[in-house]
């Protein structure tokens, strides 16, 4: 059966659907709704089954933990033990936002909902359809990316509904998200707060509000050895369905080495999608070329990058191509969705200039 499609918006919200989505999952049904980030998959997050729903609906594994998302920040006291000063801090600067926090969990949370870990993620969106959403819900509601698992995070209704309209009861539709790529995640459960995931809000605007801020060891080699304590840490994500290869180094030796590639494609009479930006779309002869966004303006390729990878989906291409982009303030967050869409594979160039003047 096809899920039922609500459409809204933020400043026009339509009280009966959001109703009828807070009743959903209050007796255990799965509601896609949008957010700032991406569209989530709802569940009911204090119900074990429910939550096993949202597993089997997305073919996630049932170790990736799920985020529990709150409309009001007096909830968190309820599903945590403890909220460390620092967490507080951050909390106060950044909720309502693209910010999951990872804490000690309150026996309320049921382990299916953690991925068996005595630790939750939490999240206090900012968007009101969300916010409105959870409220109706009963206030806890995880949720994952409403996306099959592995698949590019969907950015509108449509993706969620290409992908799991006929697995879940309803989809709000509340247009293109704003921000297009997930929330930064904060691990509080160890002496200093660690970066489980890069975001919109940067390791540096971390520091800036916190001071001692690390990365995760996992976030540049990823160990699929370890249980991970966050969404997205030990698993492919965002792939598209053609191989995607990400192509390092200077300007003028990414656009040649795509170039040569793409033709080289092409005298074999295939086709390679290319992944550029406004700066350098002009520059390509070969395959077929889409631009992500502005480096001048960074978050228009942070919000770009999952339909741009969807958009492939539907061209027949044999392999995709994409410039780095370590941009100044999402390059991080931007970086680790490719590579992990890329399945960590790197071309660089200036390797491989090295490597044909050395005859290997």
């Amino acid at each position: 059966m096809k899920a039922e499609i609500a459409v809204m918006t933020a400043e026009n919200i339509d009280r009966k659907a959001i109703a009828r989505g807070g009743e959903i999952l209050k007796n255990g049904g799965l509601v896609a709704f949008p957010t700032e980030t991406v569209y989530g998959l709802g569940g009911n997050a204090l119900d074990p089954k429910a939550s096993m729903k949202i597993y089997a609906a997305k073919g996630r594994p049932s170790d990736n933990p799920l985020i529990v998302h709150i409309a009001d920040i007096r909830d968190l006291d309820k599903i945590v033990t403890e909220v460390p000063e620092k967490a507080r801090v951050l909390a106060e600067k950044y909720w309502p936002g693209p910010l999951t926090m990872i804490l000690p969990k309150a026996d309320i949370v049921p382990k299916e909902t953690t991925g068996g870990l005595d630790s939750v993620a939490v999240r206090f969106p900012s968007d009101r359809i969300a916010q409105e959403l959870i409220l109706a819900a009963g206030g806890y509601v995880a949720a994952p990316s409403a996306n099959t698992s592995g698949r590019p995070s969907p950015t509108t209704a449509g993706h969620v509904a290409e992908d799991l309209g006929e697995a879940i009861d309803m989809i709000i539709d509340g247009g293109q998200v704003n921000i297009g790529l997930e929330s930064t995640i904060v691990d509080f459960t160890e002496d200093i707060p660690v970066v489980l995931r890069p975001g919109y809000i940067s390791l540096e605007m971390l520091r800036e509000t916190l001071g001692d801020v690390r990365m995760d060891k996992g976030l540049i080699k990823p160990d699929s050895k370890v249980h991970p304590k966050a969404p997205g840490m030990k698993y492919r994500h965002y792939a598209p369905k053609a191989d995607l290869a990400i192509v390092e180094g200077s300007t003028e030796g990414v656009i040649a080495e795509i170039e040569r590639r793409a033709g080289e494609a092409e005298d074999k009479g295939l086709t390679v999608g290319i992944i550029a930006t406004d700066e350098t779309k002009g520059r390509y002869s070969h395959g077929i070329v889409k631009s992500i966004g502005s480096r001048e303006q960074e978050e228009t390729i942070a919000h770009h990058l999952y339909e741009v990878l969807r958009d492939f989906d539907s061209c027949n291409v044999s392999a995709i191509y994409s410039e780095a982009f370590f941009t100044p303030r999402m390059g991080q967050a931007i970086m680790n969705r490719l590579l992990k869409a890329a399945g960590h594979k790197i071309i660089n160039v200036e390797e491989e200039k090295e490597n044909d003047s050395t005859g290997m």
